[in-house]
C-alpha cells in the first residue's frame, strides 16, 4: 500500500514538473516576441519622420524658384524706354517775314494784279512735346501788322488805317493746337511737308486756320515756308477800295517765311 501511494505521488510530481517545465518553456518562447511589435512601433515614426524630412526640402525649393520668375517679369516691365526729348523752335525775327498776297484791280489797268505786303515783325516759338505733339500753352507766333509795307504807300496807309485798323489792333497772333504729318521725334535733317492747325487772331477776331508748311530741318536750325488762305470778311473787315485800288478780292493768301533756332 505504501508502495502504491509513493508511486502515485511520483506520478503527480512528474506531471507537475512537466507542467512547470512546459510553462517555463512557453514563457521563454513568448518573451522574445514582445520586442517585435515594439520594434515595429519605433520603426513607424522613423519612417514617417524620414518621409517628412524628404518632402520638406521639396516644398522649400518650390518657393525659391518663384522669386526668380517674379524678378524676370519685373525687369522686363520696368525696362527704360528711349523717348525723344521735347523740342522748341524759336523764331529768329531778323531772318523771318510775314506777307499777304491779294488780287486787286487798279485804276487804268484791264487785268488784275497781285498786291504783296510784307512785315519783318515776326516773333514767337513753337513747343513740341517728346511725343511730337504741340504744347499749345507754350506756343505762339506774333506778327506786327503796323510794319506792313508794299510797293504802294497809299495802299499801305489805307489798309493799315482803315482795313486792319492797326492803331487799335497792331498785332496778329497764331496759336497752334495740332500738327499733322510731322514725324516724331522731330527730324534733324531733310525736308518735311506737314500741316499746322490752330487759331488765328486778326482785327480782334479769332478763327481756326490751317497752314501748309514745308520745312528744312537741321541739327540747330529749321527754315521753311508756311501758307494759309483766309477771307477778309470772316475777320470783320471789308476789302479796301480807295485811291488807285478799285477793288481787292475777299480771299487772301498769308505767307510766313521763317528761320527758327532749335532748342531742347
Amino acid at each position: 500500500m505504501l508502495m502504491f501511494l509513493m508511486s502515485r505521488v511520483g506520478v503527480v510530481a512528474a506531471a507537475s514538473l512537466s507542467v512547470f517545465v512546459a510553462a517555463c518553456g512557453s514563457a521563454a518562447i513568448s518573451t522574445p516576441a514582445v520586442p517585435t511589435p515594439t520594434t515595429a512601433a519605433v520603426a513607424t515614426p522613423i519612417a514617417a519622420q524620414s518621409s517628412v524630412a524628404t518632402s520638406a526640402p521639396t516644398s522649400v525649393a518650390s518657393p525659391s524658384s518663384a522669386p526668380a520668375s517674379v524678378a524676370t517679369t519685373s525687369s522686363s516691365t520696368t525696362a527704360p524706354t528711349v523717348n525723344a526729348s521735347a523740342v522748341t523752335l524759336v523764331v529768329d525775327p531778323a531772318a523771318s517775314t510775314a506777307s499777304y498776297h491779294a488780287h486787286e484791280q487798279l485804276v487804268g489797268r484791264t487785268l488784275p494784279s497781285e498786291a504783296v505786303g510784307t512785315t519783318a515783325g515776326v516773333s514767337g516759338s513753337l513747343a513740341f512735346a517728346a511725343d511730337g505733339t504741340i504744347v499749345a500753352d507754350q506756343s505762339k507766333i506774333s506778327v506786327d501788322l503796323s510794319k506792313l509795307q508794299s510797293d504802294e504807300s497809299r495802299r499801305d496807309n489805307f489798309i493799315k488805317g482803315n482795313t486792319l485798323q492797326t492803331s487799335r489792333y497792331p498785332m496778329a497772333t497764331f496759336v497752334p493746337t495740332a500738327v499733322q504729318g510731322l514725324p516724331s521725334p522731330l527730324p534733324t535733317s531733310g525736308q518735311v511737308t506737314f500741316q499746322l492747325l490752330g487759331d488765328l487772331t486778326v482785327h480782334g477776331v479769332t478763327k481756326p486756320v490751317t497752314w501748309q508748311v514745308t520745312a528744312q530741318f537741321g541739327d540747330s536750325t529749321v527754315t521753311g515756308d508756311a501758307t494759309s488762305a483766309i477771307n477778309i470778311t470772316e475777320f470783320g473787315m471789308s476789302p479796301p477800295k480807295a485811291g488807285p485800288v478799285l477793288s481787292i478780292e475777299d480771299g487772301l493768301t498769308l505767307e510766313l517765311a521763317f528761320t527758327a533756332a532749335r532748342q531742347s
